[in-house]
């Protein structure tokens, strides 16, 4: 496995049932059938994923860990939640949020082909 952050999440993205990878606003989105699961961004100038979240679980996150989760711009305000990735993320837990984000998004078809935790 590589040690490069945006690597490693990229490959648990892409192993999900349709998921792509499309540069947008010229940033690297990852989408089921055109709709986005998440956004690899900088933070502080180091690499992090904004992922959806369930309603109130931001809070949580941003709460209990505010090094390592932050509200991200222009999608913070609609739920979703920041993660860096330069801090040593625990990978098992990355790849639970970006299932479950893709699991939100995704149609009911595929979400239930993806793992209820993570990389099981």
């Amino acid at each position: 496995m590589t040690d490069n952050p945006e690597d490693r999440l990229r490959a648990i993205r892409l192993a999900l049932p349709e998921a792509e990878e499309r540069e947008t606003w010229g940033r690297a989105t990852f989408r089921v059938r055109d709709r986005i699961f998440a956004i690899l961004a900088d933070r502080e100038g180091g690499p992090a994923v904004s992922l959806k979240a369930p309603r109130g679980n931001q809070a949580i996150l941003v709460g209990a860990d505010p090094g390592h989760f932050f509200v991200p711009p222009y999608v913070g305000p609609k739920g979703w939640v920041g993660m860096r990735l330069d801090d040593g993320p625990d990978w098992d837990e990355a790849a639970l949020l970006v299932a479950r984000s893709y699991r939100m998004t995704a149609p009911k078809s595929l979400a239930a082909l993806a793992p209820e935790r993570g990389r099981d």
